[in-house]
């Protein structure tokens, strides 16, 4: 009799837990019930995908505006992230990257001895020298703009940081290479070229040589001027 007793009680505590449980949810459901406002506070306008894609295309960047006006300063400073990797001085010898003297302008690949990438010997084929707007693309993601590059600096986002960077490099034994006209098809209001075009013609600037753009191909070893992170000597 005791046994049948003692089972009913453990039966009923656990029917009073499950009931007791049951009571507090349907309580605190009816003190903490909220209501859907009839008027949102904010409205947050995104646009959907076709109104994303009709955005304005970015028009290339106009040099013979940007460069007379670029801040030299400000250049040098930016090449701090790539003398882990690169030096710019005449005469100086190759590091991680090849030297970049004269590298704005200058021919692909531009450091005799230097083991450039194979990516990179590729791309020269391509495009044999750098202008400005071949330094400015790959400047801005190596890997992305020659694939296969051994260069590991992600790039410089940032334009008007490139932009003086570039500048900056052009006074280190680039002098000589011109600076275009200013050219009314790449200024505000300027229809975007169409794609595949917007390159700067040959004439506007050679391209700096791989070195010249963004460090060097390994952790900056095929472009000038980039951050190495933790860099890998250029095989």
């Amino acid at each position: 009799m005791s046994g049948d007793l003692k089972w009913n009680k453990i039966m009923g505590a656990c029917l009073g837990t499950a009931f007791a449980i049951l009571v507090v949810q349907q309580v605190s459901g009816m003190v903490y019930h909220t209501k859907q406002p009839e008027k949102m506070g904010y409205f947050v306008d995104a646009p959907d995908e076709a109104a994303a894609g009709a955005a304005e295309a970015v028009l290339p960047i106009d040099w013979g505006t940007v460069l007379p006006t670029a801040d030299l300063a400000a250049g040098e400073a930016a090449f701090a992230r790539c003398q882990a990797c690169h030096t710019v001085n005449s005469g100086g010898a190759d590091g991680i990257g090849p030297n970049l003297f004269g590298v704005v302008g200058g021919p692909a690949m531009h450091r005799a001895g230097f083991a450039y990438s194979d990516a990179m010997a590729k791309h020269k084929a391509e495009a044999p020298t750098w202008n400005y707007d071949e330094l400015d693309h790959f400047i801005n993601a190596p890997g992305r703009y020659v694939p296969g590059t051994k260069m590991s600096f992600a790039g410089i986002r940032d334009e008007k940081t490139r932009i003086n960077l570039i500048a900056w490099l052009r006074s280190q034994g680039s002098g000589g290479y011109a600076i275009p006209a200013p050219d009314p098809a790449r200024q505000p209001g300027a229809a975007a070229p169409a794609e595949g075009e917007g390159e700067a013609p040959a004439a506007e600037g050679a391209a700096a040589t791989e070195a010249g753009s963004a460090p060097a191909d390994a952790p900056a070893v095929d472009a000038p001027a980039t951050q190495a992170t933790n860099p890998a000597p250029d095989a």
